[in-house]
Order: structure tokens, then sequence, then C-alpha cells
């Protein structure tokens, strides 16, 4: 089987994108008390919303028997998969006590936006087209994406001091006095939906103008 194969392109990037709901499910238990959370809830749903269309997305693009598509998400993945390394340590790093990273940050999301577009700049200069390249860009993103949700999801389903409540709404209820474990909680669902939702568009975007420079050049 070839390395643009839609099977090894779209599994393992399924069964993560499905092993991020297990642990979002997990620290969201019981599950009809979502609703406590902020938004009435959207806190909690959008990112699950968002992986489930991860899964679909994966499935549906991942299958595209084209040559030319394939051979973009091929390039995308690779490229993802550097950017995903860069977000997955922009993550850590903003969780250790005290860190305020800045421009050290926003320098490492500009570099993860660069991988994006120089994989939908290969993509466009293989294929002569720059939808090739804009497709490219954003399953880069979404491959970087999901492996940055995986890291917020994880170390916050790892971290102790954000227990697990029988009451969620004694859980939630914090977050207008200022609970700290209360915000953790929240920042960490809104950082994992950021990332599933305004990555694939940024990559889409960075895809495409790059590939259109490409072409100019």
């Amino acid at each position: 089987m070839s390395t643009g194969s839609p099977a090894i392109l779209r599994i393992p990037l399924i069964l993560l994108a499905l092993a991020n709901l297990a642990i979002l499910g997990m620290r969201l238990r019981p599950w009809p008390d979502i609703f406590n959370l902020p938004g009435n809830g959207t806190t909690g749903f959008d990112p699950a919303i968002s992986l489930v269309a991860y899964v679909f997305f994966f499935y549906w693009i991942g299958g595209n028997r084209g040559e030319e598509m394939r051979k973009g998400l091929t390039i995308g993945t690779g490229f993802g998969f550097l950017a995903g390394l860069v977000l997955v340590a922009e993550v850590l790093l903003s969780q250790r006590p005290g860190a305020h990273l800045g421009l050290v940050a926003i320098g490492m999301y500009c570099f993860a936006g660069i991988l994006w577009g120089v994989a939908g700049m290969r993509a466009t200069g293989h294929a002569g087209n720059a939808t090739i390249g804009l497709v490219s860009g954003a399953w880069s993103a979404m491959v970087s994406c999901i492996m940055a949700c995986t890291a917020v999801l994880a170390t916050l389903n790892l971290d102790a001091s954000v227990p697990l409540s029988t009451d969620p709404w004694k859980q939630y209820e914090g977050l207008a006095v200022g609970n700290p474990t209360t915000q953790l909680l929240v920042h960490s669902l809104l950082t994992a939906t950021g990332f599933l939702l305004i990555g694939p568009l940024v990559g889409g975007a960075a895809g495409f103008l790059f590939g259109m420079l490409g072409q100019a050049d």
C-alpha cells in the first residue's frame, strides 16, 4: 500500500479524534449537567461537536482517490505533523505554573501557519491547482490541531487540581467569583475549541495564498 493511501492518511487521525472525544466525555461527566457550563453548555458542547465533525471530514476527505488530491493530503499530513509538534509544545509550555509566553506563543502560532502555507504551496506546485493547495493547507491544519487538542484535553484530565464533581453546578458556579479550577477547565475547553475551529480556516487560507504566490513565481 502506498504512502498516499487514504487508509494510512485517515485511520490514525480518526482514532485520535475518537480518543479526544473519550477524554472529553470522561472530563464532562455527568453529561446531562453539561448545561450548567457557561453559555448554557456550549462551552462543553462546542469541542464535542467539533471533534465529531473532524471524524467525518477525516473519513470523507481522506477517502478521496484522486491522484492529485491524495498527493496533496500526503503533503499536508507531513507538514501538519511538524506544525502539530510546534502547537503541542506551545500548549505544554503555556500550562507551566506562572508561564507567560506572550510573543513566543504568537511566534509559534505563526510558524505553524507558515508550515500549513508551505504545504499548500507544495501541493499546488504538484497539482498546478490552488484549490488543492487550499485543501492541503486545511488538512494540514486539522492534523496539527487534533494533536494540539489532544495535548490540551490530556493535560486537563491529568491535572489533579481540577477534580471531578458529582455536583457539576458546585464545580462550575465558582466561575463568577474567579474559582481557579473552574477557570482552568473552561479555559481548556475554549482553547481546544479554538484550535479545532480556527486552525483549519487559517490553514486553508494560508495554503491557498501560498499556492497562488507559488504559481505567480
